[in-house]
């Protein structure tokens, strides 16, 4: 059983290797997992929805890029 930790940002942008800009940008257009707040001042990200993103990127670019 894998365990599913919080990303915080930086960790986030060197797994993706998208800009900050990118990620807020998707999340707006519910193109990227939603942050959850982890702290009164702090947000991370489900480390399994961004493995999870990350494979779909993946079967997509295989696909050529068209969706099924």
């Amino acid at each position: 059983m894998t365990s599913t930790i919080f990303l915080r940002l930086p960790a986030v942008i060197s797994r993706t290797g998208l800009s900050r800009s990118s990620i807020y940008a998707f999340i707006a257009q519910g193109k990227f997992p939603q942050q959850i707040a982890i702290g009164k001042r702090a947000v991370g990200w489900d480390s399994d929805s961004i493995d999870r993103w990350i494979e779909d990127r993946i079967k997509e670019s295989c696909k050529g890029g068209k969706k099924s």
